[in-house]
């Protein structure tokens, strides 16, 4: 029961409803209009496929929400989620109080989202995920460096511990949450659901590869030289939002779609869609 759903249907008097209950009445009603305009214009286009991506800001916006996806996984965050235990085995605690210890990964993860979900109403997209990403790599770069400077010490577990719960407040707190708002907004309304899907599909599969391949990296090269590895994936996150993502916060959804297109359509090829 979105707007844009409602409106779709036909049901213009309950999107008008469903939107003065989060906007001021003149707002709502000016968005309302706005929503029917897009509705109705994509009404006249053929249904999305990939040839519409051949055109070039939609294509950008296409690698744009790839990119996101890949940023996502490539902070390590399913190797610590699925692995979590035999992380913490390998820093030194037992078997059951690893499986023990692991439960504090999930409560802080459910609670970092639910700041989460607040914080991207007040803040930024952009920096929320920059804070976001230098915290999961501080984190990471921790982990290494005191696996090797703590190497067989008592407090080695509890160390790694730590950072895993202070890795997981930053991803679940603020990278998790903006990946998935951003992926949903860049697109344009007629090619949002083919846009998201792929963008989706490659974070999936990164994230089958990664989970797949880190037992073994832990295995073969331990602890320390596999954070590493996610350290340097953290530095290029770091650098592709910072270059690349949009910052979406504050438009309409229609506003938005309008932004990118105005914005391709003004500028040289080599310029950025981006908006700090």
């Amino acid at each position: 029961e979105s707007p844009r759903c409602l409106i779709s249907k036909g049901k213009n008097s309950e999107t008008l409803r469903v939107l003065k209950q989060i906007r001021e009445d003149k707002r709502a009603e000016a968005e309302c209009r706005e929503i029917q305009e897009a509705v109705e214009k994509d009404t006249t286009l053929e249904k999305a496929s990939l040839k519409d991506f051949s055109t070039p800001w939609l294509r950008r916006l296409l690698w744009i929400g790839i990119g996101v996806a890949i940023v996502n996984q490539i902070t390590g965050v399913n190797s610590i989620m699925y692995y979590g235990t035999q992380i913490l085995k390998e820093s030194g605690f037992g078997t059951k109080a690893a499986l023990i210890a692991n439960i504090g990964n999930g409560l802080i993860s459910v609670i970092a989202v639910i700041f989460g979900i607040w914080l991207v109403g007040k803040v930024r997209r952009r920096p929320i995920l920059l804070i976001g990403l230098a915290g999961t790599t501080t984190a990471l770069l921790l982990i290494a460096i005191f696996s090797i400077v703590l190497d067989g010490s008592m407090a080695l577990p509890y160390v790694v511990l730590s950072l895993t719960v202070l890795f997981l407040a930053f991803m679940q707190g603020c990278v998790g949450p903006v990946t998935w708002l951003v992926i949903a907004e860049i697109f344009p309304q007629r090619l949002r659901g083919l846009g998201s899907g792929i963008s989706v599909f490659f974070l999936w599969i990164l994230n089958f590869v990664i989970g797949f391949a880190f037992p073994i990296l832990l295995s073969s090269v331990g602890l320390s030289f596999t954070f590493f590895i996610f350290v340097a994936l953290g530095v290029l996150a770091i650098g592709f939002v910072y270059k690349f993502m949009p910052e979406t916060k504050g438009r309409t959804l229609e506003e938005l779609e309008e932004h990118f297109r105005s914005r391709h359509d003004h500028n040289t090829p080599e310029q950025s869609v981006i908006e700090v």
